[in-house]
């Protein structure tokens, strides 16, 4: 670990007194459900993509380490791009994860293909493990998103009882809602606010580390138009990860998590963690109370939907 990364994560109450968290938000005493938790070992799971300060494994033992104090009670593993050849083996080692009661992680989101012709065979053999929640695939193009293949393999999820997490650049949101006016019966999750690029949404007087990756009105309009389907859900996350070393915090972040709480409403929405992506710019501990301070003037109740309630429905949890 470099010198400066230690900083950066060495003290959370320093760093939380930088955004001036008021005292009364760092504990809502709300026990949180993290639905976007990252791991691997490098060992077993080799990764072409993984950069500093990514480029090391990443184990439950690690995890533990960053929420602790965070009152997070559960997590929803999340696949990590590994190559097509070590999803098996990556889709078996989380699974085994979750039968271990020592563990938070008590659910898994798969890497699977749906443009694949094995598809439904390949995911009908694993219908009814009770800790496979759904599966993520990130489309390319928007010809793919709607082949027909896909439309049928994802009409498939859902009757399974699947979900299926949309990956999505936020030009191509609005042909993902064709994909899900195609498959009525399927249960869609959002990845990261439609991967909103916080660049987009700085103020006048903020200084701008790049250029944008869209247009913010796009992004507004589209939300909106994506969020009028019911039968998708947003999470709450991945706002920090593509934005390294700039000092994002809750004024830079509430544009865009308080557009999703009022075009998708506060039953649909999660947290989502997207750790340990998220420390190419904070630690998950700070990320999760950005987001209380973002949140803190909403109810206690929205709050709750927000960490806990909405994920613990969504993913049929139990204690």
């Amino acid at each position: 670990m470099d010198r400066r990364f230690f900083i950066k994560t060495a003290s959370l109450s320093a760093l939380a007194s930088t955004i001036h968290l008021p005292a009364c938000i760092l504990d809502t005493g709300i026990p949180i459900i993290d639905t976007h938790q990252h791991l691997w070992d490098l060992d077993l799971i080799p990764l072409s993509w993984v950069s500093p300060p990514l480029d090391r494994s990443f184990i439950t033992e690690d995890y533990l380490e960053a929420v602790k104090g965070q009152n997070v009670t559960k997590s929803i593993y999340m696949e990590v791009g590994a190559p097509a050849e070590y999803r098996d083996k990556e889709t078996e080692w989380a699974l085994e994860l979750c039968k271990n009661p020592d563990n938070p992680t008590v659910g898994a989101v798969i890497a699977a293909d749906p443009t694949a012709r094995e598809f439904q065979s390949y995911m009908g053999k694993m219908a009814g493990n009770p800790y496979l929640k759904g599966i993520r695939y990130s489309f390319r193009t928007s010809e793919e998103l709607l082949l027909p293949q896909v439309i049928g393999s994802i009409r498939f999820l859902g009757k399974i009882g699947l979900s299926f997490d949309l990956n999505l650049k936020p030009e191509l949101l609005n042909i993902g809602g064709q994909l899900l006016d195609a498959c009525p019966e399927t249960r869609f999750v959002l990845n990261h606010c439609g991967n909103a690029d916080p660049v987009a949404f700085l103020a006048e007087h903020d200084a701008v580390p790049r250029d944008s990756h869209h247009d913010a009105d796009q992004w507004y309009r589209n939300i909106e138009l994506l969020a009028q389907r019911d039968n998708v859900i947003c999470k709450i996350s991945g706002l920090v990860d593509n934005v390294p070393d700039y000092p994002l915090n809750a004024s830079n972040l509430a544009p865009i998590i308080n557009h999703c709480f009022e075009a998708f409403g506060s039953d649909r929405l999660l947290f989502a963690g997207d750790w340990p992506v998220c420390l190419r710019n904070m630690p998950l501990a700070l990320w999760i109370e950005t987001l209380k301070q973002v949140v803190a003037s909403r109810s206690l109740v929205d709050q709750r939907k927000l960490f806990h309630d909405n994920a613990y429905s969504f993913y049929g949890l139990t204690d």
